[in-house]
C-alpha cells in the first residue's frame, strides 16, 4: 500500500511539474520597429496596420491549421506583406540616395538549418521568393545584386519594373532625407505616377518597416524569415542585417526561431538572432529572457556617430512559445497559437 501510494504521489508531482503541451501551431509577425508612437500615428492609419498584421495571421495562420509547413506560411506571409505598401518590403519600400528600391530577404528552415538570401534587388517582385528559391535550388546561401536577379529570373519568379516599387509616401521621405544631408534629389524614376505630397501623417519609420515572420508548424518545425527595404538614403549599395544569417534570421529546430527589425548595423556586430538562439540553448534562458536581454545589449552599443542601436525582434521558443522584445516606442507585432486569440499590437506599452 505504501508503495502504490508513493508511486501516486510521485506521479501527482510530475503532473504537476510537466510543461504545458506545446499548441499544434504558432505564428508570430513583425511589420518593423521605430518611434512609433500615438501622438504620430492617425486612428485611420493604426486602423489600416492593425488590419494589415490581423490580414498576416490570417493568411499564415489558415496554412498552419490546414497542416501546411511553417516555411510556407513564412513565405506566404512575407510575399503579402512585400505587396503591402504600408511596410518597407517589396511595393512601398524605401529608396537609395539614387532614387532606387534596392531589397534584402533572407529565410531559413530550422529542420537543417538550411538558408538562402538574396540583396540589391530592384526587379524581382518577391524578394523572399528568390531568397528561397537560393536555399532549395541552389548551393548558396546569398546572392546579391544582378546576380540574384539573374537566378530569380531562371527560376522564372516573377519581375516587375522598378516603378512597382515606388510610393509616393516613400519617394518624399527621401527627398526630406537629402535635403537634411544637403545631398542632390535624384529625378522620379521612369514610370513612377506623379501625386500631391500624401495628406497622412506616417510616423518616424523611414528608418524601418522591415517584414518578418516566425512559424512553428504541427510537425514541430520551425522557419523565419525577414523582408526589407533597407534605409532611407541609403548609400554605396548598403546591406543591413535582414538578409544575413545569424542577424536578422535564424532557426533551429528544437531551440527557436527570431526574425528582426531595427538598425541593422548593430543587429549585425551584436548577431542579435544566432545570439537569442544561443543564449536559449547554452544557458538555459526563455526566448523571452534571451530576446530582453539581447535587445538590451544592442541599446547599449554606439556606432561612430555616437547614435545608440533600436530596434526588435519577434522570438518562437523550440515549442512553439512566442515573445518580442523592443527598445523603441513602438514594433507592428502580431501573434497567434492554434485555438487561441490573436494578439495585435503597435505600442510598446500595450500588454
Amino acid at each position: 500500500m505504501r508503495a502504490l501510494l508513493a508511486f501516486a504521489l510521485l506521479a501527482l508531482a510530475a503532473c504537476a511539474t510537466a510543461p504545458e503541451p506545446a499548441p499544434r501551431w504558432s505564428l508570430v509577425v513583425h511589420g518593423g520597429a521605430g518611434v512609433i508612437e500615438r501622438a504620430n500615428l492617425t486612428p485611420e492609419l493604426e486602423a489600416q496596420y492593425r488590419a494589415a498584421m490581423q490580414r498576416a495571421l490570417t493568411t499564415g495562420g489558415a496554412i498552419l491549421e490546414r497542416g501546411g509547413s511553417s516555411l510556407d506560411a513564412v513565405e506566404a506571409v512575407i510575399r503579402e506583406m512585400e505587396d503591402d505598401p504600408l511596410f518597407n518590403a517589396g511595393r512601398g519600400a524605401v529608396f537609395t540616395a539614387e532614387g532606387r528600391n534596392e531589397l534584402d530577404a533572407s529565410i531559413m528552415d530550422g529542420r537543417n538549418r538550411a538558408a538562402g538570401a538574396v540583396a540589391g534587388l530592384t526587379r524581382t517582385r518577391h524578394p523572399i521568393s528568390a531568397a528561397r528559391a537560393v536555399m532549395e535550388r541552389s548551393r548558396h546561401v546569398m546572392l546579391i545584386g544582378e546576380g540574384a536577379e539573374a537566378f530569380a529570373r531562371s527560376q522564372r519568379l516573377e519581375e516587375v519594373d522598378p516603378a512597382y516599387f515606388f510610393t509616393e509616401r516613400r519617394w518624399q521621405q527621401l527627398e526630406d532625407n537629402l535635403r537634411a544631408n544637403s545631398l542632390p534629389i535624384p529625378q522620379r524614376p521612369a514610370g513612377a505616377p506623379q501625386a500631391p505630397r500624401a495628406e497622412l501623417v506616417y510616423p518616424d519609420d523611414h528608418q524601418f518597416g522591415t517584414v518578418g515572420v516566425v512559424a512553428f508548424d504541427s510537425a514541430g518545425n520551425i522557419a523565419a524569415g525577414t523582408s526589407t527595404g533597407g534605409t532611407t538614403g541609403k548609400r554605396w549599395s548598403r546591406v543591413g542585417d535582414a538578409p544575413i544569417i545569424g542577424a536578422g534570421t535564424y532557426a533551429q529546430n528544437g531551440v527557436c526561431g527570431v526574425s528582426a527589425t531595427g538598425t541593422g548595423e548593430f543587429f549585425i556586430r551584436v548577431g542579435v538572432a544566432r545570439d537569442i538562439c544561443a543564449r536559449m540553448q547554452l544557458n538555459g534562458e526563455s526566448a523571452q529572457e534571451a530576446a530582453d536581454s539581447v535587445i538590451a545589449e544592442v541599446g547599449a552599443m554606439l556606432n561612430n556617430q555616437g547614435a545608440a542601436g533600436d530596434g526588435g525582434v519577434i522570438v518562437l521558443d523550440g515549442r512553439g512559445g512566442v515573445a518580442w522584445a523592443m527598445n523603441t516606442p513602438g514594433m507592428y507585432r502580431a501573434a497567434q497559437m492554434a485555438g487561441g486569440d490573436p494578439i495585435v499590437q503597435i505600442f510598446a506599452d500595450e500588454q
